[in-house]
Parts: C-alpha cells; structure tokens; sequence
C-alpha cells in the first residue's frame, strides 16, 4: 500500500490515480486521501497543482464553512509561515468543546485537512490551539500580515465579500464564537404578592479592529439585527426581535456542535387598569416559571 508523505503528495497520487478504472475507495486506499475529495475532483475537475497556482487561483467549495471559518479567522486566528507550508492557529476557550468541534470541522471542510487540537495553559485559565497546516491559508485569508489586525487595515478581498453576502448567518456566527458573548441581563419587579425577577438576553461583540466591527454591523444589517455600539470596542444587540434572530443560529456557546437552544420568551405581568403604559416591563423571561 502505497502512503503519501503530506496533503500535496496524497492529492497529486490520487489524481493521477482518476481516470485509471480504480474506485475512489480503492484511490483512497492506495493514496490516503479522503473519498469525498476524490469522488469531488472526479465530478467537478482535478485543482491546479503547485503552491503559486494553488496560492493564486484557489477558492473554497464548502462556502459556508468557509464563511464561518472567516469570522473565526477574524476573531482569533493567525496564520504562521515559520515553516514551508503555513500553519493557521486558532486560540479558542476550552470551556466550549462544541466550538472547537465546529472550527475543526469548517477546517476540513475548507482545506480538506484534520486539524491539530493543543492544549495549554494560560493565566486565564485552560485554552485550546488549534493548529492546521495547508498551503491554501495565504490564499484562503489575506487578510494575514504583519502585526496585530487592529492596528493595520483589514479589508475583504472581493470574491470575500461576496461569500460572506451569501452566507451571514455563519459568518456572524464565527465571529461570536471568537470575539462575542451572549449574556442575560436580570432586573427585579415589585407585584402585590412579591417581587419576580425577570431577564432578557443580549449579546455582546468586542474587537479593537473597526475595520472587524463594521463587517459585523454590516452582516447584521443584512440580516435585519438591529445593533448599537456600547463602547469603542464593543457593538451590543439587545433589541427583542434582533436576538430571536440571532437565537436562531448562533445561541449560547455551551450549544455550539449541536442543535441550538433558543430560551422561551415571556412577557412581563401587563399593567393594571389605568397604570401607565411606561410602567410595563420588555419582553423578556420569567425566571424560576
């Protein structure tokens, strides 16, 4: 059996190997390389070969994951050329396991390679390294150079933008997953037999870079959110109708991998009679009901 030494090698021998009267299994076998790839490169036409043409004409074919990988790419990635081929590391938090699974996988999906899982530790506790080695990143993201992205331009490249168009929902939510929260906020309200406590959610996306926090604002216009901007880093959505929205593909991190959990909405105890309207709470959730 015949194994291919790196991703470059196993695609050129599984490409040579198309059109020989072998089954993508058996291609597979001999080569190493994924069946799906090669039942891809049979039905739509073999990449070019060699890192210039790869790093000038390549394109993903998965675009949503692509996109979602981008807003990853945007939050907490970097792209490494320490070694010949570059490596893209991605710092994520351990506390969301589903994220790193969601991340490995736009990684395969995009580039067709399993990515490496590292962990370490850090003052702020437990963190993840993902780490994924593939000629295409500098063609995939480049927005890569020197220096922290907030203190250069970050601009999308053309065939960029019109992905990230295409495909919102998980662009926002890669950029949530590396730079945003989703917090409730918790206020009391005194009825005659007792004080409820009531909460809304929101959520929060913080980057120093505005070229960054403009394509967030940018999606969520596409999309309808409404947002504000609480601080010079910080754009908020707390609009009802907005996070409902925003509920319905990105949720809270702890679902990340997996069907998301948008919370049950209920409203506040409506006024009595002859009670201002002013005087009734948002829409929001009753705790403990």
């Amino acid at each position: 059996m015949f194994v291919a030494d790196d991703h470059q090698s196993r695609r050129s021998a599984a490409i040579d190997l198309i059109g020989t009267g072998l089954s993508d299994y058996e291609i597979s076998r001999r080569t190493g390389a994924s069946r799906s790839s090669i039942q891809r490169w049979r039905q739509r036409g073999a990449p070019a070969r060699g890192r210039d043409s790869c790093e000038r004409d390549w394109r993903p074919t998965d675009l949503a994951s692509y996109s979602y990988l981008l807003g990853i790419y945007l939050g907490d990635g970097y792209i490494s050329k320490a070694s010949q081929t570059p490596v893209l590391e991605i710092s994520l938090d351990s506390r969301y396991p589903g994220i790193v699974e969601e991340c490995s996988n736009a990684i395969r999906n995009t580039a067709e390679i399993d990515a490496r899982i590292h962990h370490r530790l850090t003052r702020q506790g437990n963190s993840i390294r993902i780490t994924a080695n593939s000629p295409i990143w500098l063609a995939a993201f480049p927005q890569h150079g020197p220096g922290k992205k907030h203190l250069r331009s970050i601009k999308l490249a053309t065939w960029q933008t019109q992905i990230v168009d295409r495909f919102p929902k998980p662009f926002l939510r890669g950029l949530i997953h590396s730079d945003g929260s989703r917090t409730v906020n918790r206020f009391s309200v005194a009825l005659r037999d007792g004080s409820r406590i009531y909460a809304y959610p929101r959520y929060f996306f913080t980057n120093l870079s505005a070229d960054i926090r403009d394509m967030f604002c940018v999606s969520c216009e596409r999309l309808g959110i409404h947002w504000t901007r609480s601080s010079n880093k910080n754009v908020s959505v707390a609009d009802r109708r907005s996070v409902e929205l925003l509920d319905s593909f990105v949720g809270p991190k702890s679902d990340a991998g997996g069907g998301i959990r948008t919370p049950t909405l209920f409203r506040a105890p409506a006024p009595k009679t002859g009670a201002s309207a002013s005087s009734a709470t948002p829409a929001c959730m009753l705790l403990g009901a």
